[in-house]
Order: C-alpha cells, then structure tokens, then sequence
C-alpha cells in the first residue's frame, strides 16, 4: 500500500519574535518544542544547537511491553470511538491506514464496532472484532480475529502500528479494499464432472477456484447478485508476498459476508469428486504442499489441492521447479543430438561455466555412465556440461514450441501462471537447465510437462471446457519426433523403475514414467520438493516447500493420486 514514510527532513526553521516575548516554533515531526528569547544571533545558535541535540535522542532498542500494550491500546480506542486520524497517527504510515481506516465505514458499512484485544506476543497483538454491515435495509453480524504488529517508526522511534492492510481485515493484501453492496459478479453453482455441487466446506483447497470461477463465470452463468461485503481487490500482485511475477496470475475477490443471497448460475466443471478428495487427503496437514492431477489425452484437470488454503500455489505459484525442469531440458538435448539415452555422457563432480561453479548432489559423479543414468539419478553437471553447445534461446524456445510454457496465453477457466522460461546467458542460461535460475514454474505447469511426454503434444490445461464458453485454448508450435519422444519417455520410466522416483513409485504399476527434482531457495535451510510423473492417460505433479528431495515429499503426494486414479 506504497512505500513507507521516510523519516521527516530536519529542518531548522528560524524562529518568529516579537519583542522580547517567546515564540514556539514545532520543527517538523518528531521534533520537540522550543522557546527562544530575544533576537541576537546567539539566542538563534543557542536554539539550534538544543534542537539539534535533542533530535539526536531516537528512541532504539526493544520495543517494550508496556510501548507495545499502550501502542495498540491506542489505535484500537481511536479507530472503536470513529476517530479515523487519531488511529491512522497511531501507525507508521497515516496516509495509507487513513485512507482504508475511512473506508472501514464509509465504503464497507461496517457500524457499532467493537475491538477487543487479547494477550500480546512480543510485538505482535491480536485482537478480535464484532461489528454489525448495514446497507440499504439489510444488516448482518461481523466477527473476525486479526492481528497488529507494533514497531519503531522510522526517524524518532517512537512506537507505532506496522501499517498493513491485513490489520484492518487478514483477507485484506496492501492495495485492496473492502466493499458493501451489490456483488459485483452473481454467485456460480460450481459442478463437479458427475454434476454434484462443488463447496469449499467440502473441499477446502478449492476455496480460491470457487472464488475464481465466479470472476470469470458469475455474468454468464446466468445468476443474479446479492448484497455482499467482500474484498476488491487493488494492483493484483499474485500471492501478495512480493512484486507480480511477469505473466503471474491474478488473485479473484473474494466474498466475506452475505447480506442477501444472490440466484447462483450453474457452472460444470472437468472435477472428478473421488480424485479431488483423495488430493485433498493428501495434503491435508502439509501446509507448503500443492498437487494437480489431469487427464493427458485432453488437457482436463482432474484434482487440485493446496495444504495452505489462502493461496492457490496449484495454479498460481512462481517457484523455481529444480530438476523437474530436466525433463524439458532433455527434450531439446536429444532434438540436438548432444544426447542419446545409452551412449556415454559425462557427468562429473563439478562443471564451471560462465563463472560459477555448478556440482551434483552430494558431490557425486558418474564415471563412464550412459544419459539414461544421469537423467535417472538427477546429475545436474551432465545437464550443464552442455551449456558451451547451447544458444541463449534454446530452452526457451523448446518450452514454448514443444511443452506450450511461457506464453502467458493458457486459458483454463480460472487465472494461472502459465509458466516462465526467460532467454538467460552465460551462468544463469546454465543454471535454467536445471530448473534454477529465471525457470519458474508451479504443479500446474509441471503436470502439464508429464501430460505432454505421455500424449505426445502438448493439450493445454482446462477446468471449464472450451465448448461453454467458446473460448480458445492454448496451442504448441510443434511436437518433438518419434524417436526423440520415444528417448524422453525410456528416460522417464527408467527413472520410475530406478532411479531417484524409484521408491515413491513402487507399487504404481502399468505404463509409468516420473522425475524427482530439488530446488534451492535463498533464505530456506531446505530446498522445495518437486516430483512429476504419469501413469496411464492421467500425469500430475506436486511440491511440498521447503520440504527436501522430491522423491521422499512430493513424490508420495503425486503416486498415491496415480494409484487412485486406477
């Protein structure tokens, strides 16, 4: 919600007098008060020197629990009683909480609102809410829990609310609102396949899809809207922890109390309810865990599951997908004859290009192996040795023109990140090879990546079929040959059978094929999990954050729902 306030300019403001009687100058926030008598230059010097010296006296250190107790008693009374400045002069950015703090009022309705704050940890406060959303001649009850973070404001150090709009709502990211009235979309009947009703009480994963079909669908599914207090939504900024990745998707509004009920449209959707809660079982309790499940021969999505259910990392997530990636990188190494499944291929314990110095998982090296080794035991020099044979383009190239990523142009019934694959050089071109560098992906596009291996062309995902709405799906320029898809897929169920999948594919039985993949993250002690594979006509893929090798996390998540996939 913009940029935080900087600290006020210290000025020296020459004082006014008159005669010989004081004046009060106040220089600026933060500043204290001062009295200067008489008009010689040495009362002028006398006032500076004081001013300076006390501006020099910041408060720093720990914030104390008395500061913290009083800080957010202070905000709380002020915004309770209506006194919108008093409470926005209670943070550290009193524009911005001023602007959302009157629209608390003014824009959702919210009346006779009650604050009550409860036991603080640390700097951190909760505090829950009850209050009554008025609008027209409908009223209903408000209540919610969140939560204030007290901090030294920037400058004097003074204690003040860590102004964030989840202050205000936790739903709420900085740039949203909150609104009362008239939908802005009619509410959608979500189906599954078999053609019963789609819930998040059901299903709790499928809580921001909902959210998403009826930002897509609620004005053609033929519903009419209620009256609604919900979150509009301001620069979408994809999972709201950073800046938009470029292509990443958008997040929907979201509904958070209804007035009046709407007439719902009726929307079906590709869902099969048996997959989707056994997706929804396997996650369940694995809060960095996301898994989606799709038919390969069409495109449509079977399952999709978050263990976290405020963000649809399934669909929407940017995470760098390890050696998952190896699988498009192999395509292209193959088309280029720089490697054959069982010929000799190098893969020693480290390989230096374009500055950096690249080595295996534990060091590891292959002496003599053939390709189909150090595809199977995820040999990252064996990929990055061929960087000197490489154009800067090559892998991206390969990821849109074969695999359908990166185009930002998938059309799946709900906002997705589709993928990026950005034209790098030198160390970080090297580094995209296997799945580092500017390579992002998310479950979605990964078991987009198994489906195309097995069908043999890439068919873009899809929730909602084409055909409801006419829309046009997504297309790849071309498909790998025969020889080239037949490589890809031995090297794929090798890998199943023995090599890094090996174990959370035992037991899947029929035509298989999967890879493991591990992908460091700064700032986390253990890499994201990622596991992609197909069994049949159905692939998925999967990440556990922050959850380590692939095989051990991810990997079971993505087996059990091919075993249930029969």
């Amino acid at each position: 919600m913009g940029s935080r306030r900087a600290a006020a300019e210290r000025r020296r403001t020459k004082p006014a007098v008159i005669g010989s009687v004081a004046a009060v100058v106040v220089a600026g926030a933060g500043f204290g008060a001062y009295a200067v008598y008489g008009g010689d230059a040495g009362g002028e010097d006398t006032a500076r020197t004081k001013s300076a010296a006390a501006a020099e006296k910041v408060k720093s250190g720990p914030l104390t629990a008395a500061e913290v107790t009083s800080t957010a008693q202070r905000f709380l009374t002020a915004w309770q009683k209506g006194d919108v400045a008093g409470a926005a002069a209670a943070t550290d950015d009193a524009e911005a909480a001023k602007a959302l703090l009157t629209g608390y009022a003014k824009d959702a309705h919210v009346k006779d609102a009650t604050f009550t704050a409860g036991t603080p940890a640390g700097v951190k406060v909760p505090f829950s809410v009850k209050a009554t959303v008025a609008y027209e001649k409908t009223s209903e009850p408000l209540a919610y829990d969140s939560a204030l973070t007290v901090v030294r404001r920037a400058g004097d150090g003074e204690p003040r609310v860590d102004w964030h709009a989840s202050v205000v709502h936790p739903e709420l990211r900085d740039g949203d609102r909150l609104v009362t009235g008239k939908a802005g979309d009619p509410p959608v009947k979500a189906l599954d396949r078999d053609g019963g009703e789609i819930t998040a009480a059901e299903y709790p994963s499928l809580g921001t899809v909902l959210d998403g079909l009826r930002d897509k669908y609620g004005k053609k599914a033929g519903g009419t809207p209620g009256i609604e207090l919900r979150v509009v939504r301001g620069e979408k900024a994809g999972d709201g922890k950073g800046p938009k990745e470029s292509g990443a998707g958008e997040v929907a509004d979201k509904t958070l109390l209804e007035l009046s009920k709407g007439t719902p449209g009726t929307l079906k959707t590709t869902l099969d309810p048996a997959l989707q809660a056994a997706a929804e079982q396997q996650v369940d309790g694995k809060k960095g865990a996301s898994v989606v499940l799709m038919r390969a021969s069409t495109g449509e999505i079977l399952a999709v599951a978050n263990g976290g259910h405020g963000f649809n990392t399934a669909f929407l997530g940017s995470l760098a997908p390890g050696s998952t990636m190896k699988v498009v990188t192999a395509s292209m190494l193959l088309e280029k004859d720089l490697a054959s499944v069982n010929e000799k291929h190098p893969c020693p314990k480290y390989f230096t290009y374009g500055g950096w110095k690249f080595q295996n998982d534990d060091k590891f090296e292959i002496k003599d192996g053939t390709f189909k080794a150090s595809f199977a035991r995820s040999c990252n020099t064996a990929f990055i040795s061929q960087a000197p044979e490489l154009k800067d383009d090559d892998l991206t190239r390969q990821a849109k023109e074969v695999f359908g990523l990166s185009m930002n142009n998938w059309s799946v019934g709900v906002s997705t990140f589709d993928g990026r694959v950005p034209v790098q050089s030198k160390a970080q071109m090297a580094a995209s090879l296997i799945g580092q560098g500017g390579v992002r992906m998310n479950p979605l596009n990964m078991a987009s990546v198994s489906a195309t291996v097995k069908s043999g062309s890439f068919h873009q995902p899809y929730l909602v079929a084409p055909s409801v709405d006419g829309r046009k799906l997504a297309t790849a320029s071309r498909t790998m040959s025969g020889s080239t898809l037949a490589a890809l897929r031995e090297l794929m169920s090798y890998t199943a059978a023995y090599g890094t999948a090996a174990e959370a594919m035992a037991g899947v039985s029929g035509d298989v094929g999967a890879k493991t993949g591990s992908a460091e993250v700064d700032g986390q002690e253990k890499p994201n999990g990622w596991f992609t594979a197909y069994r049949g006509d159905l692939a998925a893929a999967g990440v556990v954050q922050q959850g380590g090798h692939g095989g051990d996390t991810a990997g079971p998540i993505v087996a059990a729902l091919l075993k249930a996939g029969g």
